[in-house]
């Protein structure tokens, strides 16, 4: 298999990035695509700390506790004493905020429906199976050159002392 030229390489970073920045600027500017962001990590699992969703989410933890505030105002999620752990709190989502979960995906799934309104269904797919693949190989290589375990970066630099000596 022949690997991608750089000017290929280029050409793709740019356009993902472009991408990005754009998803980005609408996510700042539209309120309802950061609240749609918020809500969907919140239901993806259990009642979570802000600071799991400021980490899923990777922004800091104070804009998602303004944001979490917001939200509670509205009825979507509730926030309530974390029971193992009195200093924290958990956030779930309440029945409204599932249906305004699902109107926002609505909204957002027509909004990118208009911009593929043009592409063939089976270039639609064949987008969506490439940034599945690229994804794929992201998180491959992320774990493949992720420090060991123990935490101790040095570690993965070509081992500590005893574990050379051990090779010789």
């Amino acid at each position: 298999m022949v690997s991608p030229s750089d000017r290929d390489v280029e050409a793709m970073v740019v356009a993902l990035f472009t991408l990005m920045a754009n998803v980005d600027r609408a996510r700042r500017e539209r309120k309802a695509a950061s609240a749609l962001t918020l809500l969907q990590v919140i239901a993806g699992g259990d009642a979570m700390r802000p600071s799991e969703i400021a980490t899923r989410q990777r922004v800091h933890q104070s804009l998602v506790t303004r944001q979490i505030r917001e939200l509670e105002d509205a009825g979507y999620v509730t926030v309530t004493a974390n029971p193992e752990d009195g200093r924290s709190c958990l956030v779930a989502l309440t029945p409204s905020g599932g249906d305004e979960l699902a109107r926002l995906t609505r909204i957002g799934l027509e909004r990118f429906g208009l911009f593929v309104n043009d592409w063939k269904p089976d270039e639609v797919r064949t987008l969506a199976h490439l940034l599945e693949k690229l994804q794929a190989s992201m998180t491959a290589v992320a774990t493949r050159e992720r420090p060991a375990a123990s935490g101790r970066r040095w570690a993965t630099r070509g081992g500590d002392a005893r574990a050379r000596r051990d090779r010789e």
